[in-house]
């Protein structure tokens, strides 16, 4: 009963507008001064302790990279490869669209990033093409989820430092689900331009233009592969990767292209060290959370219930599916994978999943949680960006939403989808 209490309480507040990591800290203080069960001194040093990981330096090295990027213009570079590559096909703008966000995805690793940088170059010219604001805010918004699965991935790494699997692992295990999505994504783009008669490019495929364009985006592509392949060939660690990417973010803009000014680095840095904050403070937040919900055997029931169903595969995936998403609804991404990540890794574990596909299952589900309304912060950001209203935005999303939870439960019932790349690499888990 008190576990529920707590978590009804976690919802309420954050429905309410309070911060998560400071709802995530106020919560156990209560409990501390109600019951007496600890020293208040526990609340700091569980939030010490939760931050405490060299691994997780990597995240603000990653969000540097991806302002950069942009202050750089090498996302404009990436736009015009995309629709170079695309064509003629109908739906063009939708499907560069989710084709940027593959692109990014391999150069910044977050959500929020994706659908902030993204949306504000696509979803005005998407509006000028004839797409309804509504649509242009749905497919950025749910295409942005790749962001997170692409490698590199915040989340990732995150859930990695948190149960101690291998984050090359992960980072190869990502890449095929990431596609996966993106050609998801394209599908029912295709049939919805179909469909509904959507915009065709006038200007007809040409293989110079394409060269072109390529040649531009070159220095861009550079940074996923060399991130990547640094990475999960084992030839750097994540945090030396995401160093390393961000100064070839610099110099590319600074002497390569030469469209980033002192004066935009300095904002850059700024920009990526705050947001970097911003997620530490749920890391750290996490930390004395955690310790109340073991306090409360909430960790120990959830384990239980969800291993009630792993005598049958298909229940237990369908069940765990249906878990992730509601949860995603209602709560942070970040403070899910977080909090409740380890826990179902675990579960999963024990059901006799291997843990890579465990993890990526909870990046990619409480991912996908993070468009969903009605708390998705990408859902809410890609609506302001589009000046939509949040009803239309959502109604647009649905066949993505649908799609995906199909997509999500085959990565649950295939290990293939997800081990086969990490295997062929040599990892093992």
């Amino acid at each position: 009963m008190e576990s529920i209490i707590l978590l009804g309480c976690l919802v309420v507040l954050i429905l309410l507008g309070a911060p998560v990591g400071f709802t995530m800290i106020l919560l156990p203080a209560i409990y501390i001064l109600l019951t007496d069960a600890a020293p208040m001194i526990l609340i700091p040093g569980q939030m010490f302790s939760a931050i405490d990981s060299v691994p997780l330096t990597a995240i603000p090295f990653f969000m540097l990279t991806g302002e950069l990027m942009t202050s750089a213009t090498i996302t404009d570079r990436l736009v015009e490869l995309s629709r170079r590559l695309i064509g003629r096909l109908r739906g063009s703008m939708a499907q560069a669209n989710v084709l940027v966000s593959m692109f990014f995805a391999g150069m910044n690793g977050s959500v929020v990033a994706d659908t902030a940088t993204v949306g504000s170059l696509l979803v005005p010219a998407m509006k000028r093409a004839g797409y309804t604001a509504s649509f242009a805010a749905g497919i950025t918004a749910v295409s942005s989820t790749i962001g997170g699965i692409i490698p590199p991935s915040i989340m990732m790494i995150v859930l990695a430092n948190a149960s101690e699997i291998s984050i090359g692992a992960l980072f190869a295990g990502g890449i095929v689900p990431g596609v996966m999505i993106g050609a998801l994504l394209m599908l029912i783009n295709h049939i919805l331009a179909v469909r509904h008669n959507f915009e065709r490019s006038e200007e007809p495929f040409s293989w110079r233009a394409l060269g072109k364009a390529a040649s531009d985006a070159s220095f861009a592509l550079l940074i996923p592969i060399v991130l990547v392949g640094a990475v999960v060939g084992g030839v750097a660690g994540v945090v030396e990767a995401g160093a390393l990417t961000a100064t070839i973010a610099l110099f590319v803009g600074l002497f390569v292209y030469r469209t980033i000014t002192w004066e935009n680095c300095k904002g850059a840095f700024i920009r990526a060290f705050r947001n970097s904050a911003m997620v530490f403070v749920i890391i750290a937040a996490s930390g004395p959370f955690s310790w109340l919900l073991t306090s409360l055997g909430a960790i120990t029931d959830l384990e239980h219930w969800l291993l009630g169903f792993s005598a049958n595969p298909l229940l237990f995936a369908l069940i765990l599916v249906i878990f992730i998403y509601l949860l995603g609804m209602v709560m942070d991404s970040a403070a899910n994978i977080i909090v409740v990540g380890p826990v179902i890794v675990e579960v999963m574990v024990k059901a006799g999943y291997p843990d890579v596909q465990a993890a990526l299952v909870c990046v990619v589900g409480f991912l996908i949680g993070s468009v969903t309304p009605p708390l998705g912060v990408a859902y809410f950001t890609a609506a302001a960006i589009a000046k939509a209203s949040l009803e239309s935005v959502a109604k647009a999303m649905l066949p993505y939403l649908a799609a995906l939870f199909v997509l999500l439960f085959l990565l649950l019932v295939i290990p293939a989808f997800t081990m086969w790349l990490p295997t062929q690499l040599g990892y093992t888990g």
